[in-house]
C-alpha cells in the first residue's frame, strides 16, 4: 500500500464550499461507485441498516436549498459574532464567507446526497445514539474520500435537519429513518487541497487518563 498516497487522501479531503463546480455535471456512474466504496465502511453488528438519498430533481433540490438556507441564517444570527473555537480572526472570516456562500448556492449543486440510517434514537441512551450514528457516519466519510480520490467535492452539511420533517415529506423518507447528513456533490475547482491547519495533538490527547 502505498502510504504516501493514502496519507495525502486522508489529509487533504474536507468539505468544499466555494470550490465546487455547480456547472459541471455529476455522472450517476461516479456517484454509485463511490457509494459502493463507501458501504465497505463498518456497521454496528453488521445491521447494513443505510440508505443514500440522492437528489438530482431541479425541484427538489430548490426546496431543500431554500429550507437549508433558512435554517443556516438562523444558526448564524443566533451564534452572532461569537468566534470559532480555536480558529485565527482570518480563518473565522474565511469559513463565515465560505459557509454564506454555500448557503446561498446549495441548491445548484449538481447532487444531494443524504446517508440516512434505519430507527429513531432521539428518546434513547447514549449506546443506541451512538450506535446508530456510528453505522452510518463512517459510510459518509467513507464517500467523501472516495469522490475526492475522483476529482469531486462535497461539504458535509446538517442545518436543513431543523425541518428534518419538511425534508422526509419532500422525499418520502419513512417515518422510522433518520437522516444522519446532507452533501452537496460536485467537481471541484482547482488543483488540490493541503492540510488544514488543526490544534496541536498534544492538547488533545490523553493516555490512561483525562488528566
Amino acid at each position: 500500500m502505498d502510504l504516501q498516497t493514502v496519507d495525502t487522501l486522508l489529509t487533504t479531503t474536507r468539505t468544499v464550499r466555494k470550490r465546487l463546480d455547480f456547472d459541471r455535471p455529476v455522472e450517476r456512474e461516479v456517484i454509485e461507485r463511490c457509494l459502493k466504496i463507501a458501504i465497505q465502511a463498518p456497521t454496528g453488528s453488521n445491521a447494513q441498516g443505510w440508505h443514500f438519498l440522492v437528489v438530482t430533481d431541479a425541484d427538489k433540490k430548490a426546496k431543500i436549498g431554500e429550507l437549508y438556507r433558512q435554517s443556516f441564517f438562523i444558526y448564524a444570527n443566533a451564534r452572532g459574532e461569537q468566534p470559532l473555537r480555536h480558529a485565527s480572526p482570518e480563518q473565522m472570516q474565511r469559513v463565515v464567507s465560505s459557509s454564506v456562500y454555500l448557503a446561498n448556492n446549495m441548491y445548484r449543486a449538481p447532487v444531494l446526497v443524504i446517508p440516512c440510517i434505519e430507527g429513531r434514537v432521539e428518546n434513547a441512551g447514549p449506546m443506541a445514539q451512538a450506535g446508530l450514528y456510528g453505522s452510518i457516519l463512517p459510510a459518509a466519510w467513507s464517500f467523501m474520500l472516495a469522490l475526492r480520490a475522483r476529482g469531486l467535492g462535497a461539504a458535509w452539511t446538517s442545518l436543513h435537519l431543523r425541518y428534518e420533517q419538511e425534508v422526509a415529506e419532500l422525499l418520502g423518507l419513512p417515518k422510522t429513518i433518520t437522516q444522519a447528513a446532507m452533501l452537496p456533490v460536485a467537481y471541484f475547482i482547482g488543483e488540490t487541497f493541503q492540510p488544514a491547519k488543526r490544534r496541536p495533538l498534544e492538547e488533545i490527547l490523553h493516555w490512561d487518563s483525562w488528566d
